[in-house]
C-alpha cells in the first residue's frame, strides 16, 4: 500500500516512518486475541507487522540487519542495528518479556543508542512473539540458553567492542536479563527495567488467597474452573483477562494452574550470587505488576547493584 502511494527514494523518511507507523499498529491489534489459539489473526496480524517493518528499516541510513542465531534447540531472531560510527563501538543488547516484540526495541530504546554512537542489538526468544508463534515454544527459565549465542554474535562482528558489552531487559525481562547474567559472565553491565526477583511470587500476589490455597493444596481442575469464572465475569478488570490469556499463550499451557506452577522456576533465589557484572536496577512509584521486586533484586545483589526509584511525576 504504501509503496504505491509514496515514493520511496524520493520520500524516505516519510515512508519509514509511515512503515514503522503500521507496523505498530498491527503490533498492537492483537493484544486481546489470545484466549483464542485457533485465531487466524494472531498470525495474520503479525506477518503484516513484520513486513512493514522490514520495509521500514531498509530505509534507515545504515539498515538493520535481520539474522538467526542458533541456539541448542531453538533459533534466536534478531535485528543487529549499526551506528553511523567508525570502527568497534559499544554494543547494547535489548530484550522485552511478557510480551513484547523486537521490533518494538528500536523505538524504545534503539534509536536513541545509535544516536549516542552505540550499536544496538534487539532479540527474541521462546514465549515471545516470533518465537512462540513459527517455533511453537513457551518460555524457559534457563535464559542464558538465549542470550549466550546472542553475545556470540556480538562477539563475531568487527564494529564491536568486545569489552563493552552490556544486556537490558525490559518489564518481565527484570528478570530474563539478570538471571542471564549468572552465567553468562562477557556482559559489562546489565540493566534490569525494573528488576524481578521472584516471577513467581509476584504473580501469586496478583491472583489472590483462594487461588493461591487451590495451587497450594494441588487442585488444578478447580483452579482452573475459578480463573474461568473470573475470566468470564464482566466486572474483571480488562488487564486481569488479558494476563491470565496472555501468560497461558506465553507460557504455552491452557491451564492457569500449570502457569503458575512453571512461574515458580522464574527465581534469582540462590544464582543472584553468580553474578559478576554491575547490576543497574530500575523500579518505579507505580509499579502494578512487581512492587517491591526491584528492591529485592538490588539488595540482593549487594555492592554490584546502583538501585534508582523513580517517583510520579
Amino acid at each position: 500500500m504504501y509503496k504505491k502511494n509514496i515514493d520511496f527514494e524520493k520520500h524516505t523518511v516519510s515512508a519509514r516512518n509511515a512503515l514503522f507507523r503500521a507496523a505498530t499498529y498491527y503490533r498492537s491489534a492483537d493484544a486481546f486475541l489470545y484466549g483464542n489459539w485457533s485465531d487466524r489473526r494472531i498470525n495474520s496480524l503479525w506477518k503484516q507487522q513484520a513486513g512493514s517493518f522490514n520495509k521500514a528499516i531498509k530505509l534507515l541510513t545504515i539498515p538493520g540487519e535481520r539474522v538467526e542465531l542458533r541456539a541448542d534447540k531453538f533459533t534466536v531472531p534478531a535485528i543487529f542495528y549499526k551506528t553511523d560510527k567508525p570502527g568497534r563501538s559499544p554494543t547494547v543488547i535489548l530484550g522485552t518479556g511478557y510480551d513484547g516484540s523486537m521490533e518494538d526495541l528500536y523505538h524504545t530504546m534503539g534509536e536513541a543508542l545509535l544516536q549516542r554512537g552505540m550499536n544496538a542489538l534487539v532479540y527474541e526468544r521462546p514465549g515471545q512473539p516470533t518465537v512462540r508463534r513459527y517455533q511453537g515454544l513457551g518460555f524457559i527459565p534457563d535464559w542464558e540458553r538465549v542470550v549466550t549465542p546472542v553475545v556470540d554474535y556480538a562477539l563475531s562482528r568487527d564494529d564491536v567492542d568486545d569489552g563493552k558489552i552490556a544486556l537490558i531487559g525490559f518489564s518481565f525481562g527484570g528478570f530474563l536479563a539478570p538471571r542471564a547474567a549468572a552465567f553468562e559472565h562477557r556482559l559489562a553491565a546489565v540493566i534490569a527495567l525494573d528488576g524481578i526477583y521472584d516471577f513467581g511470587q509476584a504473580i501469586f500476589k496478583q491472583y489472590g488467597t483462594s487461588i493461591v490455597k487451590l495451587f497450594k493444596s494441588g487442585k488444578k481442575e478447580e483452579l482452573d474452573q475459578e480463573i474461568l469464572k473470573v475470566q468470564k465475569d464482566s466486572h474483571t478488570a480488562s488487564n486481569i483477562r488479558w494476563g491470565i490469556d496472555q501468560g497461558k499463550w506465553s507460557f504455552k499451557t491452557e491451564s492457569a494452574y500449570e502457569f503458575l506452577e512453571k512461574s515458580e522456576a522464574y527465581t534469582m533465589e540462590g544464582i543472584v550470587n553468580k553474578i559478576k557484572a554491575p547490576v543497574f536496577v530500575s523500579d518505579g512509584q507505580s509499579d502494578m505488576f512487581f512492587p517491591g521486586q526491584a528492591k529485592e533484586l538490588a539488595r540482593q545483589l549487594g555492592d554490584l547493584a546502583t538501585y534508582h526509584f523513580s517517583e510520579n511525576i
